[in-house]
């Protein structure tokens, strides 16, 4: 008997405090924004031969860059198509990307430290930036 009357007192008392507890308010939904994270050099594009814009592609096939980068989206480091999106194809910024190639670098595209490389000379760096800054064609 008294322990019906405990549960007589106690039920009201549980229903009421999971109603309070309960939040009934609709469900906010959070967007997140897509930050544009290519912050494009202005200026106009030089070509690029073909034959060095294939050379530039075995180079990279047979290479460790598709293990940090892809062609269209970002991995590790930044998509080869934002690089192509954000630098002209002008000479000194291929230079300057083969440099950067070469020794390695970080802040460009965020956080993520791009490894040094170098075993290979300029003048493959260069061919494969070329590569890299021939996709411009095609975005």
């Amino acid at each position: 008997m008294m322990r019906r009357k405990y549960l007589l007192y106690l039920s009201p008392i549980l229903v009421v405090s999971f109603f309070l507890c309960c939040n009934n308010a609709p469900e906010q939904k959070i967007e997140r924004k897509s930050i544009d994270y290519i912050r494009a050099i202005p200026g106009v594009n030089d070509s690029i031969p073909a034959e060095i814009a294939e050379k530039g592609k075995v180079l990279i096939a047979y290479s460790d860059c598709y293990t940090c980068h892809k062609i269209q989206e970002r991995s590790v480091g930044p998509a080869f198509n934002d690089i192509a999106k954000r630098y002209p194809v002008k000479k000194v910024y291929i230079d300057m990307l083969a440099q950067k190639v070469i020794m390695g670098g970080s802040r460009s595209w965020g956080y993520p430290v791009m490894s040094p490389h170098p075993k290979l000379s300029i003048e493959e760096a260069r061919i494969m930036v070329s590569y890299i800054m021939s996709m411009k064609r095609n975005l």
